[in-house]
């Protein structure tokens, strides 16, 4: 770990200017993922401005929807009632992830800029675009086994982390920033960006931009939601494959759906054309395989991940067959 700088403040304002005035400068929330990168050198910030003394920790809900705040831990989020009968999808998504020790550490704002696990990546032995842009791909050529399959590049193949992520983007969050320019709001959907050319530009934030808060809306199909994390074993495990998906039906047929996968993309990813293609369809099995075929229309395997196109394609089925079977 190399040396740095650290600094706390006690309003958001200041977090951003501490940031703004010092070169390679970090936001510190939980530390679960920042501090593990910059044990192994991949993250070397010179400055850390500590932001958990802000007032950013409060869940306020009110009819438009839900507000929480970045500070929110994982743990108070999942168990909190408004979540799990609102939004049931988001605590499973939350419970599923990492362990219970990590859970009441980890941020929300921190959730959401998680970095990629990539073996390479995190092994600074090794050629990684995301790491050092223009140094190569290790993993294109190496064991790929956990890697992407859809969103990728000839430059980078890695997964995103997050479980909590997969569930924000079917439940169409919003983000809350600030920065020296203001507030700004950014659709989830919109705040990751395509690897492309350059892996290590992962989301739309500016370097002194501090996410303040998420927002979900209010909508019944969020209600009837589901997460499902397909893994190699149960506990303290990163997703082969994640399904989040809520669904409301009317009279047998789907009237609205939501559909996001993980583990299996460079970027939590909202399937939209399968949803689109469920709409107004029966809700029954065929019709989930056949949305589950367009959502994996565009995958690219590699050598070692192959399998993870017939294992999203059963999660998809499996979890909206799970949200239409009766209830007992």
């Amino acid at each position: 770990m190399e040396l740095f700088s650290y600094a706390r403040v006690d309003n958001a304002a200041a977090a951003v200017k501490q940031v703004a005035e010092h070169e390679h400068a970090k936001f510190l929330g939980g530390g679960t993922n920042l501090l593990d990168y910059m044990k192994l050198d991949v993250e070397t910030p010179k400055h850390l401005v500590d932001i958990n003394s802000l007032p950013l920790n409060q869940i306020e809900v009110t009819d438009s929807g839900v507000r929480i705040g970045a500070l929110v831990r994982n743990t108070e989020l999942a168990y909190h009632e408004a979540i799990r009968q609102k939004y049931p999808v988001l605590s499973e998504a939350l419970l599923a992830g990492a362990t219970p020790q990590i859970r009441n550490m980890a941020t929300v704002g921190g959730n959401l800029l998680q970095r990629t696990r990539c073996t390479y990546f995190r092994d600074t032995c090794w050629s990684c675009n995301k790491r050092q842009p223009g140094s190569g791909c290790a993993a294109l050529e190496g064991y790929n086994r956990s890697h992407a399959i859809l969103g990728t590049s000839d430059k980078c193949i890695a997964t995103h982390p997050s479980d909590m992520c997969v569930a924000l983007c079917s439940l169409d969050a919003v983000v809350e920033t600030l920065g020296p320019q203001g507030k700004r709001r950014i659709p989830l959907n919109e705040f990751y960006v395509a690897y492309g050319t350059d892996p290590a530009k992962e989301n739309v934030l500016q370097g002194n931009e501090l996410i303040v808060a998420v927002e979900l809306p209010n909508a019944g199909v969020y209600a009837h939601s589901h997460y499902l994390k397909v893994r190699d074993r149960a506990s303290f495990e990163f997703a082969l494959v994640s399904v989040a998906a809520a669904l409301e039906i009317h009279n047998g047929k789907i009237a609205g759906v939501r559909l996001a996968l993980g583990g299996v993309a460079t970027k939590p990813w909202r399937a939209t054309e399968a949803e689109t293609a469920l709409v107004g369809q029966a809700a029954s099995e065929a019709e989930y395989l056949k949305a589950a075929n367009v959502a994996l229309q565009n995958a690219k395997p590699q050598k070692h991940n192959g399998f993870k196109i017939e294992l999203t394609r059963r999660a998809i089925v499996r979890t909206l067959t799970e949200l239409t079977a009766p209830k007992v």
